[in-house]
């Protein structure tokens, strides 16, 4: 069972800002793609269509947000680490972190979250449905040692 995901990948330029920073907006980009990975790594992925009554169609976002410590700048590598906070019958609860590759710092450059709510046409409407055994099978919260690893700082 999966309860976290590490995506490294590379800032390119249409990502940043005239100074050659990460524009902020991207790192909701970043947490979707490393979201999409992970859902990918347990053998299936966010969309698997509608093959049957109730089947899942999407995972909406409920809430994102994404708090910023230190900048990114183009060219650098960076991993997005993801971690399975809470699973609800009807949600996923993600955190993730953002590092710079080989960087020894005690805090993540960012912090962000997303929930996420499976959802399926039902009576011709799209509904939230509870979380497929498809998906709910394959994933499971990460240990309070991984949760807890790098504290907010206030």
């Amino acid at each position: 069972m999966a309860s976290e995901f590490r995506l490294v990948r590379r800032v390119e330029f249409y990502e940043t800002d005239m100074a050659g920073i990460v524009h902020f907006s991207n790192f909701f980009r970043f947490m979707e793609m490393c979201e999409h990975a992970f859902i990918r790594s347990i053998g299936t992925n966010v969309h698997p269509g509608e093959g049957e009554p109730g089947a899942v169609i999407g995972w909406p976002r409920v809430h994102a947000e994404c708090d910023y410590r230190r900048p990114l700048r183009y060219d650098e590598e960076f991993e997005t680490h993801l971690l399975v906070r809470e699973k609800k019958e009807r949600a996923l609860h993600f955190d993730f972190r953002f590092w710079k590759i080989n960087e020894t710092a005690d805090q993540p450059l960012a912090r962000g979250k997303l929930v996420v709510v499976p959802v399926g046409r039902i009576a011709g409407e799209v509904k939230a449905i509870p979380i497929p055994p498809l998906f709910a099978t394959h994933i499971q919260v990460a240990s309070p040692e991984l949760l807890n690893q790098y504290p907010e700082k206030k």
